[in-house]
C-alpha cells in the first residue's frame, strides 16, 4: 500500500484501487462503519466519499484546500458526525470542531462522538440564529456549511460575518433542491454565487454527481 498527501493529515491510499483517508487523531475505532488501516503503526480511517461531500469534492479534483492541524473549526449542519469526525482527525488534537447540529436525535450520536474526540464542541442550535452561540465560539480558521434549507446562503454568511476570520477559507455544500425544485441546479447555483460575491473571493465549484447528487461545494475566501 501506498500513501500520497493531499494537505495536513489527509491522503490517498493506493493499493487495488485508490482510497480517501485520514490520519486518526484518537483511536482506532470506526466512527461510521468506515474501514479501519493500520500502516506503520499509524491508523487511518477510510473517508468515504457517499457519506461525505467534503471528501466527494477530492474525488472530483479538489485540493490545496487551507485547513490545517491546530484550525478552529465552525461546522453548520454537523448531523451526526460523519464528516466532522474526519474534520476533528484534520485539525488533530490541538484543533477545535464548533459543530452545529439543529436536530436533536441526530445531535445525540454527535454528542457521543465529543465525548471520544475532546476537540469537538456540539452545539444542538439553529444554525440561523447563530447570536445564540456567538459567545461560545471563537473566530475561526474555516466555516464549514451542510445545511438543507432554503434560505442556506443567508445561513452561511451571517456565520461568516461573526466567525470566520478575513482571509480565510468558507467550504459551502450547496443542496440545490432545497433552495428550489423547479429550476435547473446549475442556476441555482449561479443565482447564490452572485450573492456571495460581494463579501467573497468564489476560488472553485464543485460538481459533486455521482457521489451526491444535486450538489455542489462552493469554496470561498472572505474578503
Amino acid at each position: 500500500m501506498e500513501l500520497k498527501k493531499v494537505m495536513d493529515r489527509v491522503y490517498w491510499l493506493s493499493d487495488k484501487r485508490r482510497t480517501l483517508v485520514t490520519l486518526s487523531a484518537y483511536s482506532e475505532k470506526s466512527v461510521y462503519g468506515e474501514k479501519i488501516f493500520n500502516l506503520g503503526g499509524k491508523i487511518y480511517r477510510e473517508w468515504v466519499p457517499y457519506r461525505s461531500k467534503f471528501s466527494a469534492a477530492f474525488y472530483k479534483g479538489l485540493n490545496g484546500v487551507d485547513i490545517k492541524d491546530a484550525y478552529k473549526v465552525l461546522y453548520l449542519g454537523a448531523s451526526s458526525g460523519t464528516t466532522v469526525s474526519h474534520v476533528s482527525d484534520i485539525v488533530g488534537t490541538n484543533g477545535q470542531v464548533f459543530a452545529v447540529e439543529i436536530a436533536e436525535e441526530m445531535a445525540v450520536n454527535l454528542i457521543l462522538l465529543a465525548e471520544e474526540r475532546n476537540n469537538i464542541f456540539p452545539i444542538v442550535d439553529d444554525a440561523r440564529k447563530a447570536e445564540n452561540y456567538v459567545n461560545n465560539v471563537p473566530k475561526c480558521d474555516l466555516l464549514y456549511q451542510d445545511v438543507a434549507q432554503r434560505d442556506q446562503t443567508d445561513i452561511f454568511i451571517k456565520n461568516s460575518d461573526l466567525f470566520l476570520k478575513t482571509g480565510k477559507i468558507g467550504m459551502f455544500a450547496i443542496k440545490t433542491r432545497s433552495i428550489d425544485v423547479s429550476t435547473d441546479p446549475r442556476e441555482v447555483v449561479r443565482n447564490e454565487v452572485r450573492k456571495l460575491r460581494a463579501k467573497f473571493d468564489v476560488l472553485r465549484e464543485i460538481n459533486l454527481y455521482p457521489y451526491q447528487k444535486d450538489h455542489s461545494l462552493l469554496i470561498l475566501r472572505k474578503k
